[in-house]
């Protein structure tokens, strides 16, 4: 916006001190030629003698220039100082007259995606050589341009829209796996029937594998049942984990294990579905998630079967002396430590394990309030009593060694006769 005339009018700075205060009006038109504008602050510059003001006199001129020019203080700074030095104010940039010319017009972006998409948009080297030996080689005109494209514009070619347009596609949607199980720990509030379970190995030999036990805990009463089978693969696993479940006194209400596939799987899933138990899977950086059936297989099978090699072969031999000895014993003659919590003066909670509070598993189920309410049907207090009540803890531990070295010594038999 440059001044008029009727501008000039201003012949002293108290009279543009004025006019910035605003208390002196003065019309001026506006222009958006630049040259009117390099020439209207010449015209000031030599009006108000710039060359020859005081420093504060200098500010007053160039806010009085910003004022009419529009133009920033930096930018008259420069323009003031090139006039000073006697250059004259020109514009420095011209727009060319005809402008660049496209190189590549849309029929080459047509070109370009069509061969981009016969060989599945390779790299830009080799897209290159293509166009090259499609003109020079087999005279494809059509690539003219093309052939002699550099590889830098060949990319940028391609984040064209024109290309674009023509190369978009749409893919199907992807499946996404389901997620099996929920990563916590499981809440009984003192109800039994919320299983931990967790897999054993019964060690290497040569490179060739043992067999696996599976050991299934209560969280409350634990009571626990083991079973062997040959693998933890799905054909041999799951019938296992069925049998075991089934032979809970009470019914199922909850299923928990690490993040092993042998149990975070559909088929398990789905059995658990079918009993309306939740499923629930150890969290990452938690331990102690599982950590009493993990208790358990140090305490119970490594204890009862060692660390030692067992022949696949033996897998029905051993899950039968759990059956009918070490199951019994650990759930009627076996005693258990059960955590009570308090809180300490300083308000944290600890567990301790008081003497009246050790019992046997089938003693922390019978003490239970609405016990039977959990039981299955067809199972009693009555019945479990019998059971408990059939032999003295020591009859029962040594009917089970007694048992043990039987296998032990079949174990070994068979070892040397497939040897």
């Amino acid at each position: 916006m440059v001044i008029d005339m009727n501008e000039a009018k201003l012949a002293t700075l108290d009279q543009v001190r004025a006019f910035l205060a605003g208390t002196i009006a003065v019309e001026f038109g506006a222009s958006d030629r630049s040259d009117d504008r390099y020439g209207h602050i010449a015209e000031v510059l030599g009006r108000f003698g710039y060359r020859r003001l005081n420093k504060p006199d200098k500010g007053v001129v160039l806010r009085y220039l910003q004022r009419t020019t529009g133009y920033s203080r930096q930018q008259l700074t420069r323009l003031v100082k090139r006039r000073l030095a006697g250059k004259i104010l020109t514009k420095a940039y011209r727009a060319p007259t005809n402008g660049l010319k496209r190189k590549f017009t849309e029929t080459d972006l047509a070109l370009l995606a069509e061969t981009d998409s016969l060989h599945g948009t390779l790299s830009g080297p080799a897209t290159r050589h293509l166009m090259s030996r499609a003109l020079a080689v087999f005279g494809d005109t059509r690539y003219e341009r093309l052939a002699t494209i550099s590889v830098g514009h060949l990319y940028n070619l391609r984040k064209k829209s024109g290309y674009i347009d023509r190369r978009r596609h749409f893919t199907k949607t992807q499946p996404r796996g389901i997620c099996i199980g929920t990563r916590r720990a499981p809440v009984p509030d003192g109800r039994p029937g919320f299983i931990r379970i967790d897999s054993v190995h019964q060690g290497d030999q040569d490179g060739i594998k043992g067999v696996y036990h599976i050991n299934a805990v209560d969280c409350v009463t634990q009571w626990e049942l083991i079973a062997t089978c040959q693998k933890i693969s799905e054909a041999y696993l799951l019938p296992v984990i069925q049998a075991l479940l089934a032979g809970f006194p009470f019914g199922i209400l909850g299923f928990h294990a690490d993040n092993g596939s042998e149990y975070i799987n559909h088929k398990v899933a789905r059995m658990l579905d079918k009993l309306a138990a939740e499923f629930t899977k150890s969290r990452p950086r938690h331990s102690n998630d599982n950590g009493l059936a993990e208790t358990k297989n140090g305490a119970v099978i490594r204890k009862h079967l060692g660390y030692a090699h067992i022949p696949q072969h033996c897998a029905a031999a051993v899950n039968a002396w759990c059956a009918e000895h070490l199951n019994p014993y650990v759930n009627f003659h076996r005693p258990c430590l059960f955590a009570e919590e308090i809180t300490d003066n300083k308000g944290k909670r600890r567990k301790r394990y008081p003497l009246a509070l050790v019992m046997t598993p089938f003693e922390k189920l019978a003490s239970l309030a609405n016990m039977a309410a959990f039981l299955r049907p067809g199972v009693t207090i009555k019945s479990l009593r019998a059971n408990a009540s059939a032999m003295s803890d020591n009859q029962a531990a040594e009917q089970m060694n007694q048992a043990r070295q039987k296998l032990f010594l079949l174990i070994n038999k068979r070892s040397r006769t497939a040897a």
